[in-house]
């Protein structure tokens, strides 16, 4: 070995990463392309049974839903919030770009929950599967945002339903953290407890242990959501339609008017999402010791028809 070689190793010395990804491509693409559409169709029913709800609701009713939820799970202060951050996106022209990525994040959050709960579950049972989900996650979470649409491309095609997907799997991980650490820090002495009582362990994750760790988990849901929204540009260069292909096709046309509008209705969009996610891992002592349906306007009605106590959810 020569000084050359020593000095400039890599000249020489070099892993063919480039072809096996294109090798693996060009083999799952052959093999595996029926999977990978028959994997599409129960993200596209889903999609286009919200996105249809959403479109054909007449607004001032969605209006009206969207602030009476944020005032029943969070309080009226959010509702009000709720209200006119709703209604400024209808006036600045986007609701019917704002109903599609709202289509397409509530689609994709509620993948992402089907997969991340119970791996995050499974993760924190399993030392050895988190062992193994751990650096996954980190993989995940690390790579640029971008190199998640060239495989999608290649293995779902262009659209809505691949933008759900990736939105999906870029949002995953730390659902699955989060689930993890929480179940985690569950008080060892309520568990041990429970298994003193002769508590089933299935009994005792619903009836225990997920109650106890629904605040992180509900930190996990709401960084989900927060996720799925900043992919909402990102997935708008696959085709992708809703508030991120307005500021897409602003930037590409350098139209400020447009790439505000989009921009500006996925803040709002945000901003409600936010203080709506953390409403529902508010805990009976955040709510002043009221369950979640004897406040807001339930409690109200309930106080109203039936007499009973409701809480003032100022």
């Amino acid at each position: 070995m020569d000084w050359a070689t020593l000095l400039d190793p890599f000249v020489t010395v070099s892993m063919p990463l480039a072809d096996w990804a294109n090798d693996g491509m060009r083999w799952l693409t052959s093999n595996y392309r029926g999977v990978f559409q028959a994997i599409k169709v129960p993200v596209k029913w889903t999609l286009d049974l919200v996105e249809d709800g959403l479109r054909d609701t007449p607004q001032t009713l969605l209006l009206i839903f969207f602030t009476l939820f944020a005032w029943q799970i969070v309080n009226r202060a959010t509702a009000v919030l709720t209200f006119c951050a709703m209604a400024a996106i209808g006036i600045i022209g986007a609701w019917d770009a704002a109903m599609t990525s709202l289509a397409v994040l509530v689609t994709a959050v509620s993948i992402s929950a089907l997969v991340g709960l119970p791996l995050g579950i499974l993760c924190s049972r399993v030392n050895w599967i988190w062992a193994i989900v751990r650096p996954v996650l980190d993989f995940m979470q690390t790579i640029p945002s971008f190199t998640y649409l060239v495989p999608v491309i290649l293995l779902f095609g262009i659209g809505n339903v691949p933008g759900v997907i990736v939105t999906a799997f870029f949002a995953t991980p730390p659902l699955v953290r989060l689930t993890n650490l929480g179940l985690r820090e569950v008080r060892a002495d309520l568990v041990e407890a429970a298994d003193a009582f002769g508590v089933a362990p299935m009994r005792r994750l619903w009836s225990i242990e997920l109650p106890l760790a629904r605040p992180t988990i509900m930190a996990g849901i709401n960084q989900t959501v927060m996720l799925s929204l900043a992919m909402s540009v990102i997935a708008s260069m696959i085709s992708v339609a809703g508030l991120g292909r307005l500021v897409l096709v602003g930037i590409s046309q350098l139209d400020l008017a447009r790439a505000s509008v989009g921009g500006l209705g996925i803040v709002l969009l945000a901003v409600v999402f936010d203080r709506v996610t953390q409403g529902f891992g508010f805990t009976r002592r955040d709510r002043g010791n009221f369950g979640l349906w004897e406040q807001g306007p339930v409690g109200w009605l309930n106080a109203r028809l039936f007499g009973a106590k409701a809480q003032s959810n100022a």
